[in-house]
């Protein structure tokens, strides 16, 4: 799934920016339902809870773009790695003990 929202354009940083607007929602809905609306504090609470919760979820999905376009960089990397090696006689280091 995480690798099908990369190629479809998503970033790490719009989720990361998504929690922290997810956030700032919270505290708004919280404000607004406590002063504009007649059902009291208990249910300003819970709209603020309800739209605090999608905060998490936003920051695991950076946290997983992240590690995907770490991937693909390190994929781009290898292969010029592989051109440069070739090019020049560079033997491919080894990934003994790891």
């Amino acid at each position: 799934m995480i690798s099908t929202l990369h190629r479809m354009g998503l970033r790490s940083n719009m989720m990361y920016m998504a929690g922290m607007a997810s956030i700032g929602l919270s505290v708004a809905s919280w404000f607004v339902s406590k002063e504009y609306e007649s059902a009291g504090l208990d249910r300003a609470d819970r709209w603020a809870l309800f739209v605090g919760e999608w905060a998490p979820t936003f920051f695991a999905m950076g946290v997983a773009l992240r590690i995907e376009e770490t991937h693909v960089e390190k994929g781009r990397e290898t292969a010029e790695w592989e051109e440069q090696a070739a090019e020049h006689g560079i033997r491919r280091p080894s990934r003994a003990g790891v």
